[in-house]
């Protein structure tokens, strides 16, 4: 079960009960605290699969200038 089976009354009772523990005066900065890691964890992520990708290209270029250098 993930987060795309909640629905709208599953939200709704979340939100509630996030009122309810914090109060409405702490809710946005608890609000934005989880935002900014959200942001860190996406870009560090991407920062992740960006240098993945450039190592297999890295690689692919080693490997064919490998094979030019055999052919010769």
């Amino acid at each position: 079960m993930g987060f795309a089976n909640i629905g709208i009354p599953g939200l709704i009772l979340i939100i509630v009960l996030a009122l309810i523990i914090f109060g409405p005066k702490k809710l946005p900065e608890i609000g934005k605290a989880a935002g900014q890691t959200l942001k860190e964890f996406k870009k560090s992520a991407n920062d992740l699969m960006s240098d993945e990708e450039s190592t297999q290209e890295q690689q692919k270029n080693k490997q064919k200038i490998d094979s030019t250098v055999e052919k010769t």
